[in-house]
């Protein structure tokens, strides 16, 4: 039976705790990072101006640690990623999101991690704004390592090179860089059937949700009290709704039946 556990505090602190060789997955979107060019322009801008319209009817709220340089943000990641490598059996698979500022620094810290890179799967969104004299940020990507040789599945599984799906909208919209359940429930099937997912950016817990929907466990770490909220919440109700689905356990004989009050 799936489960789930929400961890709050920093990733760097939570994952130590966490049982060596015990995850099948790391999928996670970790705070990119990305954009502004000095201190002065990082320092000032929030989470909130850096990925939400101004002309966004909703008030989400921000959440810390997106103010890196990129050389700051290389070195954290690998340390993240360093910890989710020893929680991580042999033949995991790690994927983490990234956009294209960050693709080269997201791989050296994948690499340096020692984890084995896999390859690229660009995120396709169809809603996103135009750009001027210029092409649509429509992708984002999702880097692919494995801790040795990927898990070999008992049924083979074929899965896509490329994803899509478009951010979630208006109340459906839980944070700021929330990712569609759609694509993580694609993303997850590269886990073996029954196995753990570990998301150490857990944010509003759409990674949980896709893994539950998708017949694993899940283990994630979220930093902002806020969102470690609306994760729990988020999660108890997917799994609440598993359960509901699931179909009911016919005794296999007339004597294993439970007996009937008189």
């Amino acid at each position: 039976m799936s489960t789930w556990t929400l961890h709050d505090g920093d990733a760097l602190a939570v994952l130590p705790t966490i049982e060596t060789g015990s995850v099948d997955l790391v999928l996670t979107d970790p705070p990119y990072n990305s954009g502004g060019r000095t201190n002065t322009e990082r320092g000032l801008q929030t989470t909130r101006g850096k990925y939400v319209s101004s002309d966004a009817v909703h008030q989400l709220a921000d959440f810390p640690g997106d103010n890196r340089d990129q050389r700051s943000y290389a070195y954290w990641l690998m340390l993240v990623l360093v910890e989710c490598l020893r929680t991580s059996r042999a033949g995991a698979s790690l994927l983490v999101f990234t956009d294209f500022r960050q693709v080269p620094a997201t791989s050296d810290a994948l690499q340096g991690a020692g984890w084995t890179w896999r390859g690229i799967i660009p995120w396709h969104k169809p809603i996103t704004r135009p750009q001027r004299d210029g092409f649509r940020r429509e992708c984002e990507y999702i880097l692919w390592g494995s801790n040795g040789q990927p898990y070999r599945h008992a049924e083979p599984i074929y899965l896509p090179g490329l994803v899509k799906g478009s951010q979630p909208r208006g109340t459906n919209r839980k944070h700021i860089t929330q990712k569609p359940v759609e694509v993580l429930r694609e993303l997850i099937r590269v886990c073996p059937p029954g196995g753990t997912v570990l998301d150490p950016f857990a944010g509003a817990g759409s990674t949980g949700v896709a893994a539950l929907l998708e017949g694993r466990s899940f283990v994630g770490v979220e930093l902002t009290r806020h969102y470690a909220d609306v994760t729990r919440e988020r999660l108890a109700e997917a799994l609440a709704g598993v359960q509901s689905d699931a179909p009911a356990v016919l005794p296999e004989s007339p004597q294993e039946a439970a007996p009937t009050a008189l």
